[in-house]
């Protein structure tokens, strides 16, 4: 599991995110699955996702690959911070 100490989440959380990228970052890499509006398709939806999961676990599922057929997917610190804030907004 991620966790607080990791070098890649110590520099997320260091970062401002811009939920207008993380939404573009979303259509781009997960809207296929997620749907265009986070609502659900083949995989989950993610409304409310923050209320389910922290910003740790989302963090986790995002980058692990853990999941299939979810795919490791390894953003920036910026992207996965922009990815978050998007998120948060839902």
């Amino acid at each position: 599991m991620v966790q607080a100490a990791d070098p890649y989440v110590k520099s997320v959380f260091a970062l401002n995110g811009d939920p207008v990228q993380g939404n573009a970052i979303f259509q781009i890499n997960c809207a296929g699955c997620h749907g265009l509006q986070a609502d659900g398709r083949v995989g989950p939806s993610l409304q409310g996702v923050p209320k389910r999961k922290s910003r740790y676990g989302l963090i986790h599922q995002v980058i692990s690959g853990e999941t299939p057929p979810m795919p490791k997917f390894q953003p920036s610190a910026q992207e996965m911070a922009d990815l978050l804030s998007y998120l948060e907004s839902l």
